[in-house]
């Protein structure tokens, strides 16, 4: 049994990353419904309004997580609604993940940590998370400025511990899934792939933007200081890229660019995977060709192991 599946309970080892203000109910139950699992974000900080997000994913019986980033929540109101609320699936990130296991667990609840480097994972897995969420540094949003590419940080994760790893960073389709699970992982989430989905809230520029992108398409920014993020390429973040640092408002215009299609109110955030993106896709589309497509590929390898070939 993947074990991926047995934690989340979707049809389908693939996830939704939890993008702040795009991950809510109406693309979340999306990927729910073609068979992935959305994940309900709660980064933007709207904590009335995300509470009502997971209700919603609740009151749908639908498969669903969410996402706690722990450097974000102010309090932990958040922590104690998800405890009481009926979710059994949580990813946690931004932070140590030990002090809210304890919590999470006594409600029931599978824990999985994203991490970007080994040392992390290790940390983790010790501090007693069900499973990890391994981000390369090709994924969009928010990063680690030491950058580790998903290919070699599957690799050494996989070597150092046994729990199941959900692998992100780079991966739109079947291709980029059967070669994270060639290297040890049980599951894929897919940040960019998804907001550049019919179902994604996000404004017709910004889909059309990661669309349009090449697979140089992006800068990491910020790398010397806090936050280091992954976004397009666009005249707003040449700024950035050139003075090598970004102002604590960089980020105010943010639902200029996510709703209203200003791609130069701020940071339009994205993975390098954007350059494998070439139409804008329903989620049951995107799900649906991404498990064919994995299935193809394996049925090939499969048939060239038992015959001890290699083509």
């Amino acid at each position: 049994m993947n074990r991926v599946l047995a934690h989340t309970g979707a049809r389908y080892p693939i996830l939704q990353a939890p993008m702040g203000w795009i991950a809510r109910s109406t693309l979340a139950s999306a990927v729910s419904r073609a068979g992935g699992l959305g994940i309900i974000e709660t980064s933007s900080g709207e904590t009335a309004n995300c509470q009502r997000e997971i209700q919603a994913m609740v009151d749908s019986g639908l498969p669903f997580g969410v996402n706690l980033p722990i450097r974000f929540l102010k309090d932990e109101a958040m922590l104690r609604f998800v405890c009481e609320s009926g979710v059994r699936f949580v990813t946690t990130s931004a932070g140590s993940p030990a002090k809210f296991i304890a919590p999470l667990k006594a409600a029931g609840i599978v824990v999985y940590h994203a991490v970007p480097t080994l040392e992390a994972a290790l940390k983790c897995v010790e501090a007693g998370v069900d499973g990890l969420v391994v981000e390369g540094s090709e994924g969009g949003g928010f990063k680690n400025p030491e950058e580790v590419s998903t290919l070699v940080l599957l690799q050494a994760i996989r070597e150092a511990v046994d729990v199941p790893l959900i692998a992100a960073g780079g991966i739109v389709d079947g291709r980029g899934m059967a070669a994270a699970f060639a290297l040890g992982a049980e599951a894929i989430q897919m940040g960019t792939r998804f907001v550049a989905s019919a179902e994604s809230p996000v404004h017709a520029h910004y889909k059309g933007a990661i669309v349009d992108a090449s697979t140089t398409g992006t800068w990491m920014l910020n790398t010397r200081s806090t936050p280091c993020i992954r976004a397009l390429k666009t005249p707003f973040t040449q700024t950035i890229h050139e003075a090598g640092l970004m102002g604590m408002d960089t980020f105010n215009g943010i639902q200029g660019v996510y709703f209203g299609g200003d791609m130069n109110a701020a940071p339009a955030l994205a993975g390098q995977s954007a350059g494998l993106i070439h139409g804008v896709k329903t989620a049951q589309q995107i799900i649906d060709e991404t498990v064919a497509q994995f299935h193809d590929i394996t049925a090939r390898l499969g048939a060239m192991a038992s015959a001890h070939q290699f083509g």
